[in-house]
């Protein structure tokens, strides 16, 4: 029976990170995982020149030029960035939400009490009226 330093259970981001930096250090690895391949969630597969995810897009995201110049020296990683947005009463609005959000969608919301304040009445609000639909729906079935 073969005798290694470490056993790495899974090939994944980090289960293939450290059996790299295990190796480079001249220790053994034995990597196993359930799935044919390494790169766990991440896998991506080659369809006619175009790398698709199998799993579903994986977005990596740092700002450290040194894990940035590491990752990439496996596989090409796209610069992508996320922006996503929200549409709230028809105007865009950044997100993450954040305080800056928060004054743009309710005017004089300028502190994080405020926004809880606000968040706090909206919800309670709702939640009367789904009790207040709930109950209409009891008295008419």
């Amino acid at each position: 029976m073969s005798q290694f330093d470490y056993l790495v259970v899974g090939a994944g981001l980090s289960g293939a990170v450290f059996a790299n930096a295990a190796r480079r250090a001249g220790k053994s690895v034995l990597v196993i995982d359930r799935r044919d391949h390494i790169a766990g969630n991440i896998y991506t597969e080659d369809v006619e020149g175009i790398q698709v995810h199998r799993y579903g897009a994986h977005i990596f995201h740092t700002s450290m030029k040194d894990v940035w110049d590491y990752v990439n020296r496996f596989a090409e990683f796209n610069n992508y960035v996320n922006s996503p947005v929200a549409n709230f009463h028809g105007n865009m609005y950044n997100m993450p939400f954040n305080m800056n959000t928060f004054a743009k969608m309710w005017p004089g919301v300028v502190t994080p009490t405020d926004a809880k304040a606000k968040i706090g009445s909206r919800r309670t609000s709702r939640s009367r009226l789904c009790r207040s639909s709930a109950a209409t729906s009891l008295r008419h079935s």
